[in-house]
Parts: structure tokens; C-alpha cells; sequence
């Protein structure tokens, strides 16, 4: 053999990593048998040149500790923001409930939406779903589904819900009578999505974007209907 041929033989003849690997996880007392040669074990540090291994693995412990402790804090902070969340909507639940009329109902959720700074709360019904028509005096709230499909298709496409701005045709189908509407945040109700869409409205275009939470309307989306049925009959 050739001098030159041996470290390549002696490349080909070492054990791959998965070799090693298997070798550590059958013998786990190998760290305790060669404490020394571990202990003098050099890593490659991006900062630091070169670690030892204990040092490098203690490095990784503190970090994984440090990970948790960050995924615990941030689950304790959702929690506690949930916790506030289903309070207000418990509230706003019963307070909506005690209304004697359709009419107050929905006053009490305009307004309860204005007290969190927005233009305001609104619900459309669609009119195939819906007994709207007189004597009943809620033909105000009726959408025709199939005027409003494009919109769907446009903005909703499979979500039930959308949040962002609506340019003028759409907030003239949806909020005919609002005025300077930047962003609105929208559900569809029902469990089918088919009975009509909630509305939340605010003056800044950049109030609601998308990708943000939706578990406020996702709970009132399925509420909703069911308040509703006490004035309004279905189809």
C-alpha cells in the first residue's frame, strides 16, 4: 500500500454517523467509561472557536431551559388573555339576551362595539334563509345571497371569516348607510355559513388586517343566530 492510499483506506473503513449514533444509544455508559477523553472533547463554536463538549452541551441545555420558560410565559399570557376574552363575551352575551326587542339587540351590540372604539356592529341576514319580508319590519337587514356571492368569492374565498379593507360597491352592498369605513372584520353565520354576515366596522384602514385573531367572531358568529330566531323566523 502506498502512503498516500492510507487516509483515504482509513476514510473508507470509519463509521458513519448513524454507526456512531446506534453505537452511543446501545452503550450509554461509554461517557462514563471515557470521562477524560469526553471531557477533552473540542466542539466547533461559532464565537468562541471551539467549546468543550460539556461546556457545549450544558450551552444546549440552558438554551432548551430558556425555550420553555418562554413557551410556558407565553402560554400563561394567552391563557389570561382568554380568560379575559370569554369574560367580556359572557357579558356581552346576556346583555344581548336581556334585549326586548330585535331593534335593542342590535343596539346593544352597535353599541357595545363603539365602546371598544370601533364605527360600529352590523348583521346582515340573507334573504332566503330569513322571513324578512313585511308585515315583519326587517327587510333592512336582508342581503341577497346572490348579490353578495362575488364578495364572497372575492374576499372570503373558503374562510368564514375576512379582515381588511372593502372598496366602495362592496360597502355600499353591505353598510349602505356608513360612512369613511377604512377596515371591517367579517363572519359568516351559521353552522353552513349561509345565514348572513357579521360586521365589525372601524374608521382606520388599518385596524383590521388579515392573519389577525378571529375567536371574537368565531364565538359571536354562532351565537348570533340563535338570539336572533326570537324575533326573526326562518325560512
Amino acid at each position: 500500500m502506498k502512503p498516500d492510499e492510507e487516509p483515504e483506506l482509513l476514510k473508507d473503513m470509519a463509521p458513519d454517523e448513524q454507526s456512531v449514533s446506534d453505537y452511543l444509544c446501545r452503550n450509554p455508559d461509554f461517557f462514563i467509561r471515557n470521562a477524560r477523553q469526553v471531557e477533552q472533547m473540542q466542539v466547533p463554536h461559532p464565537v468562541r472557536g471551539s467549546v468543550s463538549l460539556v461546556e457545549w452541551h450544558m450551552a444546549r441545555q440552558r438554551n432548551h431551559i430558556q425555550q420553555l420558560e418562554e413557551e410556558i410565559t407565553l402560554l400563561m399570557e394567552q391563557a389570561t388573555a382568554n380568560q379575559q376574552l370569554f369574560g367580556q363575551l359572557l357579558a356581552l352575551q346576556s346583555h344581548l339576551a336581556a334585549a326586548d326587542s330585535l331593534q335593542d339587540m342590535l343596539e346593544r351590540l352597535h353599541r357595545w362595539a363603539r365602546g371598544l372604539g370601533l364605527a360600529g356592529a352590523t348583521v346582515r341576514l340573507f334573504s332566503e334563509k330569513w322571513l324578512l319580508g313585511a308585515p315583519s319590519g326587517f327587510t333592512g337587514l336582508g342581503l341577497s345571497r346572490q348579490a353578495f356571492d362575488s364578495l364572497r368569492i372575492q374576499r372570503f374565498g373558503r374562510r368564514q371569516h375576512y379582515l381588511g379593507p372593502l372598496n366602495g360597491p362592496e360597502l355600499l352592498l353591505l353598510l349602505p348607510e356608513a360612512k369613511a369605513i377604512g377596515s371591517v372584520a367579517m363572519s359568516l353565520m351559521g353552522e353552513d355559513e349561509d345565514l348572513g354576515v357579521l360586521i365589525f366596522s372601524s374608521r382606520d384602514k388599518h385596524h383590521y388586517q388579515p392573519g389577525m385573531g378571529t375567536e371574537l367572531l368565531q364565538y359571536l358568529a354562532g351565537m348570533l343566530p340563535e338570539l336572533l330566531t326570537r324575533w326573526v323566523s326562518r325560512q
